[in-house]
């Protein structure tokens, strides 16, 4: 009741409640009790061009009346002021509503329907009531104030549980049990227009929104669609998951789950579509004006636009198998969920952590539950089938959390700028708030910020690398520190060596007894992957050189892990590569294997660098999953082909391979062939131990560069085995890079610093 700054709220306890809102201390004005009946339905309307005219309440009731009152001087109050005890609303009878008759005027119209009113609607420019119900006979009636003309009447199988009507469009729209959205206008009430099918479930509500043209309708499986009126196509389907969602329960909804906010509105107000379910809100951000088929939402509205937004860079990604989905985290705290068969966007989490970007995430033994990191050192575990937040982890510091690892019992391992192994037990935990145990012995151990974690459960250990470029093994079982793979900075070139990007378990070879000696640990350092022994003779088993270009680093690492045949790289100039390992340091040797395997693919996948990469099985078929800091997520088949990039209008099916996406591919290959032009023309003495061309034979491997060379681990040292050489001027701004990048956010206190 936007004239008088009140709100009408009516209870199946056959009574009417006038709030105030008119200032900040909201408060119940008046309280009209004794109906006749419930109300069911109410609308309310006023002249805004002539504020003169008398506004008007209609209520629909149980039995299929409705009531109508005009306040007569609303500026003077509703009805007729009275002694009231103190802080408390004025109480009226409604029997006897007659005695405020100067101010109110009052009547009953019964019987329109057969069953209860769940829609009532006024029109003033033909001065008709409009009601629905969900009876057969009269499942919506327009109907004179006056009385003095014959209704019109729709008859509806299941009759109408909504509707929506425009004027200027002469266009009503019913929906229903019966899962239809129908189309009719003003005067025909024997036959729609159309009849739009696709819902699944009852539908609820429907809303015309005419500055597009376009339809809304909900059902109750919490699935929106928007239709064309002109076409009668459905342009966008949105499924929102509101965290009350549970599979296998029905949704509980209100009687009225919409609120179109439509123009015209005040200034500075955008319009929106408001949808609830149970005590929750989802607040959609709609176009003034048509942008074309499915451009109703606006380009701010990051919960379920057209597509990734492009200033969004991600910060991870992974592969869930058991739900079939990839997730997506993004540095704007945002996590979203995409069905890998079609990349259709499913579950979205908006400010997981606040304002603080998300770095990190990692997946449940049960792949149920998504546990995420943030720079603010806040850790989060959150339901994958509703979105829900069901444990907040107790932060150790306040610096960031760089990665997280689950181990098979749910106990959660995380790592970061505290330079410690926090663990978290997220198996049993019931509370909402969970204590950090920090029974690990990694108290200076690290001398740097760990940057990279993963586990092996076969051979129970724990391998941590930092930023000083240690590799430590620790055991599960002890949970202390087992083996220093990587130690101090080499003589004669920089202070310091480059940092482990990541790590990665090589779990095939772990679980063979034949294999588990050799190099089960691959480890990447400014660009040079390295394969290590943890059991037995502890050792670099190969090395070498991955990038297409010098000067880069590779900061993600995959393998099909059930068999270890190949090994994915992602480097930060955008490049992916796939490597045969399947033979690749496997032999025992006096000396590292400074040879590169063979190199079966290698693309640019993305314009900026990959933040993570991650081979997956779908029909029995390999692909690779792509993620950069350019925004953009993208699924690619283990040849090289591009299946598509999630967030797109254009979806795809992964069984069908007309449906793969190819000029996107096309326009990285251009990318890659001017890369590979300025490259070759700096010259042969300047750029050395780049990848050999695809066209060329792949029998023969090249020699690790003198930008990764390779030299004999010291012997019978296994804790410190000699590092490999790297290119002096490179290594020094990696490790410059870092030492602004702890500058600007560090806000810990760290003896250390790189």
């Amino acid at each position: 009741m936007g004239n008088v700054h009140k709100v009408a709220i009516a209870t199946d306890c056959r009574d009417l409640h006038f709030v105030n809102v008119s200032t900040a201390s909201v408060f119940e004005d008046v309280h009209l009790f004794g109906f006749r009946s419930v109300p069911t339905a109410l609308c309310y309307w006023h002249d805004v061009q002539c504020p003169e005219r008398s506004p008007l309440l209609l209520l629909g009731d149980e039995k299929g009346g409705v009531h109508l009152m005009w306040f007569l001087n609303p500026s003077k109050g509703f009805f007729k002021s009275s002694s009231k005890k103190p802080n408390s609303p004025h109480r009226i009878f409604f029997p006897d509503l007659g005695e405020h008759s100067t101010l109110v005027s009052y009547r009953h119209i019964p019987s329109i329907h057969q069953e209860p009113i769940n829609r009532v609607m006024f029109e003033p420019s033909a001065n008709v009531i409009m009601t629905s119900s969900e009876s057969d006979t009269t499942s919506v009636v327009f109907l004179s104030v006056t009385l003095k003309r014959e209704p019109y009447i729709w008859k509806m199988n299941q009759g109408a549980k909504c509707f929506d009507y425009n004027e200027s469009l002469q266009l009503m729209v019913t929906g229903g049990c019966d899962r239809a959205v129908r189309l009719w206008t003003r005067f025909v009430t024997t036959r729609p227009v159309a009849t739009l099918l696709g819902h699944h479930a009852t539908i609820l509500d429907v809303a015309i929104y005419q500055p597009v043209e376009q339809i809304f309708s909900y059902s109750r499986d919490a699935e929106l669609k928007v239709w064309d009126i002109s076409t009668h196509h459905c342009l966008k389907t949105v499924h929102l998951h509101f965290p009350c969602l549970q599979p296998g329960r029905i949704p509980e909804h209100g009687n009225f789950p919409f609120l179109l906010l439509s123009p015209p509105l005040p200034e500075e107000t955008q319009p929106h579509l408001v949808v609830g379910c149970k005590d929750y809100l989802a607040l959609l951000s709609l176009a003034e004006t048509r942008r074309g088929g499915g451009g109703w939402l606006t380009e701010g509205d990051a919960g379920i636009g057209p597509e990734i937004q492009s200033g969004t860079a991600l910060s991870c990604a992974l592969y869930n198998p058991t739900l079939r989905q990839v997730v997506t985290g993004h540095a704007d705290s945002s996590v979203s969920l995409w069905d890998v068969e079609t990349g259709r966007r499913g579950l979205q989490i908006l400010n997981a952590h606040g304002e603080d970007e998300l770095l990190c995430m990692t997946l449940d033994s049960s792949h149920r539950r998504l546990i995420t990191g943030a720079r603010n050192g806040t850790i989060k575990v959150w339901n994958l089938l509703n979105g829900l937040n069901l444990h907040k982890l107790e932060p150790v510091t306040n610096s960031e959390v760089t990665r997280l690892t689950c181990l098979h019992d749910n106990k959660l391992l995380a790592v970061g700028w505290s330079q410690q192994i926090a663990q978290y037990d997220i198996a049993a935990a019931k509370d909402l708030y969970v204590r950090a145990d920090m029974s690990w012995k990694s108290g200076g151990v690290h001398k740097s910020d760990i940057l990279a974690v993963c586990h092996c459960s076969t051979l129970g250990v724990v391998a941590t690398a930092s930023h000083d470029g240690e590799v430590i093994i620790w055991r599960l079982e002890t949970q202390g520190p087992l083996l220093h793979l990587q130690g101090e900075a080499q003589a004669g070139l920089c202070d310091s060596v480059p940092p482990v990007d990541s790590l990665l378990f090589l779990q095939h070879r772990a679980g063979n007894r034949k294999l588990r000696n050799r190099g089960v640990l691959v480890s990447s350092q400014a660009g040079c992957l390295s394969f290590w022994s943890v059991t037995g003779q502890t050792q670099t088993y190969g090395q070498f050189y991955a990038p297409e270009q010098p000067g880069v680093r590779v900061l993600s690492l995959s393998s099909d892990q059930p068999k270890n045949t190949i090994l994915v790289s992602g480097d930060t100039a955008g490049w992916l590569q796939i490597w045969d390992i399947s033979h690749y340091a496997l032999d025992i040797q006096h000396e590292t294997v400074c040879e590169r395997p063979t190199l079966l693919q290698c693309w640019k996948a993305h314009k900026r660098e990959l933040v993570s990469v991650e081979v997956l099985e779908v029909a029995d078929r390999l692909f690779v999953l792509t993620a950069s800091a350019d925004g953009s997520a993208g699924l690619w088949t283990k040849d090289g082909d591009h299946v598509g990039s999630f967030g797109r209008e254009v979806m795809w099916n992964i069984t069908d391979a007309a449906t793969y996406r190819t000029e996107t591919q096309d326009n990285l290959r251009e990318d890659a062939d001017e890369e590979r032009t300025e490259s070759d023309s700096v010259g042969p003495d300047k750029v050395k131990g780049r990848a050999h061309d695809l066209s060329s034979s792949q029998t023969s491997q090249e020699k690790c560069s003198p930008q990764a060379s390779c030299s004999s681990p010291a012997e019978n040292d296994h804790e410190q085995p000699q590092q490999p050489m790297y290119l002096c001027d490179d290594l020094c701004q990696t490790v410059a890079s870092c030492r602004e990048r702890r500058r600007l956010f560090d806000d810990s206190d760290h003896s250390n610093h790189c």
